[in-house]
């Protein structure tokens, strides 16, 4: 137990943007967790994402319980996910889950977003609204702009960076390893900055050596 708390301390160091450009863990929920505090996880996805959640006949949201050994709780009405750990053997599993759980909402696959219970997956989300104001018109514009011209940039950040993206309503996000996050993350930050195209596919093509390398080492 005490080493599954360490990981989550060095997610929060490696990779301390991830989950809605939050902070994995607040110091107050680290202290809990050391102290063997139960604690609970509460947020929204949207309602059309809900039915994904929960799954035929509730089947996802059993596995999904499953796989983490915890208690989770979705209202159906209002979008509200609660995830517990009271009963949870391993915290760390359980922390990890709230990402899966968020991921499903912005818009991947249960599959996919179970990957994230991997030691080395990192989740990130952003809000496009960070950086465009609430102009809905300016909102599209610049979620297009993520997308590409028939995909090509949602595919060639994939491609290039061995991420997964997903872009749903105001929000972009991302899984991947950490190597791999960083690449993307920094890529999508530079087109919400207003970034041309070329100069995106330019850094990530650059980057795309340095990936195989920390990966490989060769």
């Amino acid at each position: 137990m005490l080493m599954n708390i360490f990981q989550i301390y060095m997610s929060f160091l490696n990779h301390p943007q991830a989950a809605g450009n939050k902070p994995f863990i607040g110091s107050s929920n680290l202290f809990n967790l050391l102290r063997g505090r139960s604690m609970s996880y509460r947020f929204k996805v949207p309602l059309d994402r809900v039915g994904v959640l929960i799954g035929k006949k509730g089947e996802t949201l059993r596995l999904l319980q499953k796989r983490c050994n915890a208690r989770i709780e979705v209202d159906s009405e209002s979008g509200e996910v609660v995830l517990y750990d009271d009963d949870a053997p391993d915290p760390y599993l359980t922390f990890r889950m709230r990402d899966v759980l968020r991921a499903v909402g912005r818009g991947f696959s249960p599959e996919h977003a179970l990957k994230l219970l991997e030691d080395d997956m990192y989740y990130e989300e952003f809000d496009i609204r960070d950086f465009t104001g609430r102009s809905k018109k300016r909102i599209i514009q610049v979620r297009s702009r993520v997308i590409g011209s028939g995909g090509k940039t949602r595919r060639l950040i994939e491609e290039l960076t061995d991420c997964m993206i997903s872009i749903k309503g105001n929000t972009v996000a991302l899984i991947g390893d950490i190597e791999g996050m960083k690449v993307a993350s920094k890529a999508v930050t530079m087109i919400l900055n207003g970034s041309e195209h070329s100069s995106v596919y330019s850094y990530m093509e650059k980057k795309r050596r340095d990936l195989k390398v920390a990966r490989w080492g060769f």
